[in-house]
């Protein structure tokens, strides 16, 4: 019989919703007090948009994603961050 998986203590994801932002700036959100990333994404939105990247912060408690609009100079951002306590 397998064994049921662990829940993951304080799990939630938090949301940037989608905002204009210039080429190239980053986005990033941040897990509650307490908490701290264990996976998050990003999306860029638009016409040529391409996602330039998507990472954790140096100090694990949120995420950042950053992008670019082909012949726009800026584009549609929305980050997210799956949290934990850990």
């Amino acid at each position: 019989m397998a064994k049921a998986p662990a829940a993951v203590d304080g799990y939630q994801i938090v949301k940037l919703p989608n905002a204009n932002v210039p080429n190239f700036q980053r986005r990033t959100v941040f897990c509650p007090t307490g908490k701290k990333v264990i996976a998050g994404g990003a999306e860029a939105q638009g016409n040529g948009a391409v996602l330039v990247g998507s990472v954790p912060t140096d100090d694990g408690r949120g995420w950042i994603g950053l992008g670019r609009q082909d012949g726009y100079s800026s584009v549609g951002v929305s980050v997210y961050a799956i949290c934990a306590s850990v």
